[in-house]
């Protein structure tokens, strides 16, 4: 048996997160009839089909393009169908032959936009014309330049606006435009021109490319003031875009007494870089509006920072008045520049930014729109178009919550309408809705915490999201999964028997061991418990009722304690009071022994029986297998594997020589981003199937079977002792970094905790809440007595604007992007 000296926590967080990040891009063009394409419409959601006929030919360059913007118009909420319009098919989109040369726009059944297939020549035209349809109110097209005064005016005090000039409709640069709309649309008024006068109106020189305006209006109060203008210096490509608006929200001008190469801010992390300005005290006032003046002018380009001297602990060359960071990790250039417009060149002589020419249809994809310190939130942001289902669901208010819940069974989400992760979740729950509409007798409600905070301090809700199941005569049973849709179904389907099942026949229990009992549950329980006693066991009894509950909705649990229990007992080889585990898929029934095992206990032996011998690694069951903080020994695999190499690692695991580390596998076709794990690796994705360990919870070292040698139960167990003895050398050795916010400048609980010790409450909250008080308030409220604690609650809740609390803006990937 082989032994690793592994300590914990300083390298998991790094795959976890990885995992949860990454979803492979779905690119595939459905084709349907058009009865079965009018069927899949749905209210709210945008749909675009283009109806053609199978024998025509001209149509395929068009359809080629098609393929290509499934992928980024599904990134927006947007289906995407070819229909085949067969020779009987009467629909009025079959009919004339100039009716096949046109796509069509549909939001739920509703038509609203015809497109002659001419215009979108290309992928970028059909995503362009696609989301200017769509945001037909929120880009503001103008042709004058009264137009865009009359909107400069009616935004003055309110907004700022995005104003920008292309070429033509249908464009790379009118796409990027569309696309930065669609994530922004919400915070800036966007304003649309094709027209080269209207630029010329304005005083701009150089029309011959595509330009970015951002004209400063929300500050101006006086109706008589012009707005001020900045101008994006890149051109107009979607990175870019991210870019200077992201910087445009820093603010102006910040004050540091820091060592500059220290100091981070979000301009580094665009690749912009950072220029001090050194000031002393004697001259702070000039140096301030020297530093002002700087920042105006290097807007978009640059972060300007005011850096006073005399706070400072270290040594400055004395001469120097500018000091230039130009990324993070590099030295601090100290220079001598006694003009304004000398500091400005060389910045912009010496800027070092990267211009990645965009193709969007490159599987890797660029920096997201919307980094912020909350990669949910700014997902969240961009996903705000979704339509979503609601009418679904519930929606409960401080009126209506007792009644509704102590009138039926109910399932109800605690959400606070200014949180991402709350709003993320609610895109599941809704989903969780459309599959058990008609289907299950649970009224699926929600409640909007920030709305209503007294109903949800008196259910003991601290934190959210989080879901509770109310039943009448019970407790209300938490949900402590993964917020995601299957889940969380999986939870409520389970919820709907009692845990454990009260057995009451050798007969009725056997077909509890064969699924037969509850067949329609086994989809969500591959694993059921029975708990075999006898009729005097009865504190053996209440220790596996108490664990059945406490795993009520993740694992059916059933229970036999009746006189001929001894016929079950002898059939399975167990003593009394024993434990019998049917793992449904392999058709097998194992026991063990329960004698003098507590309630806790109970409940780790069967969640460690859920998990499998050998699983397949998935962005689901990651942190189930992580949790165990064992090294993670990985067969990594492109579809079909070789049998004999499964079968060799479970005979080393049948032999208890992997009880050390987890043996597992991963296909690379069923999580894709198990390619960005190996390139982490190995730099370069290396010949499959591979085997490795990796020393996740211990110095991240990374080790890789050789690739010589064959995957044998000798040659595995050979290399095996040698890691044991440390003579093999790791591949890698996988940093310990820290994880940190990607934007500092932007922590929004760092503000909120900052404000709370500046301004400290009027009176003093309860420290902590006692079991009595909630049974007391009971007498008012159908109340969580399970979920009481002993600490103190308190629920900050604070209805901030969204665009304070949404900041980034990227489409909603709702599973993983990045290992």
């Amino acid at each position: 048996m082989m032994s690793f000296s592994f300590t914990v926590l300083r390298i998991g967080i790094s795959f976890v997160i990885m995992c949860f990040v990454y979803k492979a891009a779905v690119n595939s063009l459905p084709e349907l009839s058009p009865q079965q394409y009018f069927s899949t419409l749905q209210a709210g959601k945008a749909s675009l089909a283009y109806f053609y006929q199978a024998d025509s030919s001209s149509t395929s360059i068009f359809l080629e393009e098609l393929s290509k913007a499934v992928k980024h118009l599904q990134d927006y909420g947007i289906s995407v169908a070819k229909v085949n319009c067969i020779k009987e098919e009467t629909s009025r989109y079959c009919g004339k032959e100039k009716d096949l040369m046109k796509a069509y726009l549909f939001r739920g059944n509703i038509l609203l936009r015809e497109f002659p297939t001419d215009t979108l020549f290309d992928v970028n035209a059909i995503i362009a014309h696609v989301l200017f349809a769509l945001l037909f109110n929120e880009v503001k097209y103008i042709t004058t330049l009264e137009d865009l005064q009359n909107i400069e005016n009616a935004l003055k005090g309110k907004a700022n606006i995005a104003f920008s000039y292309v070429r033509a409709i249908g464009t790379p640069e009118h796409r990027a435009v569309m696309e930065a709309a669609f994530v922004y649309g919400n915070t800036y008024q966007f304003v649309l021109t094709t027209e080269i006068a209207l630029l010329e109106s304005i005083g701009l020189e150089d029309i011959q490319y595509a330009h970015l305006y951002f004209f400063h209006c929300k500050p101006v109060l006086d109706l008589t003031q012009q707005c001020r203008r900045t101008l994006m210096g890149q051109p107009l490509t979607t990175l870019n875009i991210y870019r200077f608006i992201k910087s445009l929200e820093a603010p102006l001008l910040t004050e540091v007494a820091e060592d500059p190469q220290q100091v981070s801010t979000v301009h580094l992390q665009l690749g912009l870089p950072l220029v001090f300005i050194v000031s002393r005290r004697a001259t702070y006032e000039a140096d301030r509006r020297t530093a002002e003046w700087v920042a105006w002018r290097l807007l978009g380009k640059a972060g300007v920072l005011l850096l006073l001297r005399d706070s400072l602990e270290v040594d400055i060359p004395q001469q120097a008045n500018v000091a230039l960071k130009r990324e993070e990790g590099m030295p601090v250039e100290f220079l001598v520049l006694h003009d304004v417009d000398l500091v400005i060149s060389h910045v912009e002589n010496n800027m070092d930014i990267e211009e990645t020419g965009e193709d969007e249809d490159d599987d890797v994809e660029g920096p997201d729109m919307g980094i912020q310190d909350d990669e949910v939130a700014e997902s969240v942001s961009r996903d705000r178009k979704r339509q979503l289902p609601l009418e679904l669901i519930l929606e409960l208010t401080e009126e209506t919550f007792n009644a509704t819940v102590m009138a039926s069974d109910s399932v109800v989400l605690f959400y606070a309408g200014w949180q991402a992760v709350s709003m993320a979740f609610l895109h599941s729950y809704t989903d969780l809705a459309v599959k058990l509409k008609g289907a299950s007798p649970m009224l699926l409600t929600r409640i909007n915490c920030a709305d209503w905070p007294d109903i949800c301090n008196k259910q003991n809700v601290t934190e959210f999201p989080i879901v509770k199941m109310y039943k009448e005569g019970e407790n209300p049973v938490s949900y402590g999964g993964m917020l995601g849709t299957e889940e969380l179904l999986k939870f409520i389907q389970l919820n709907r028997i009692s845990c454990p099942v009260n057995i009451t026949s050798v007969r009725e229990a056997e077909e509890y061991l064969n699924g037969q009992l509850q067949e329609d549950l086994v989809l969500y329980s591959s694993v059921s418990a029975l708990g075999l006693f006898s009729p005097t066991m009865t504190t053996a009894k209440e220790h596996f009722t108490e664990a059945g509950k406490l795993l009520k909705g993740y694992v059916t649990t059933g229970i036999y304690s009746e006189e001929d229990v001894l016929i079950l007992s002898n059939k399975y080889t167990a003593t009394l009071p024993a434990l019998l585990l049917a793992r449904h898929r392999e058709g097998k029934v194992e026991s063990i022994p329960l004698a003098n095992t507590h309630v806790q206990e109970m409940v780790q032996i069967i969640t460690n029986a859920l998990l499998e011998t050998f699983p397949e690694i998935t962005v689901e069951n990651l942190p189930t297998y992580l949790r165990l903080q064992k090294p993670l020994l990985i067969l990594f695999s492109d579809g079909i594997v070789n049998p004999l190499y499964p079968a060799a690692v479970l005979a080393v695991v049948k032999e208890k020589h992997l009880d050390s580390v987890i043996p597992c596998w991963l296909n690379l076709k069923n999580t894709p981003v198990g390619r960005r794990i190996l390139q982490a690796y190995f730099d370069v994705l290396p010949p499959l199937p591979l085997l490795t360990v990796v020393n996740l919870h211990s110095g991240g070292q990374v080790f890789a079977f050789p690739s010589d040698q064959a995957i044998t139960e000798q040659n595995l167990l050979l290399w095996l002792k040698k890691l044991e003895s440390g003579l093999e050398h790791p591949i890698t050795i996988l940093p310990a970094q820290e994880w940190k916010p990607p934007l500092p400048a932007y922590n929004f609980l760092r503000m909120m905790d900052a404000a709370a010790v500046s301004q400290p409450p009027a009176r003093k909250d309860p420290e902590c809440r006692k079991e009595t008080d909630v049974q007391e308030s009971n007498k008012e409220q159908h109340e969580d007595k399970s979920a009481v604690r002993k600490e103190p609650i308190k629920m900050r809740i604070k209805n901030w604007e969204r665009r304070n609390v949404f900041k980034a803006e990227k489409s909603f990937r709702h599973d993983n992007k990045e290992l």
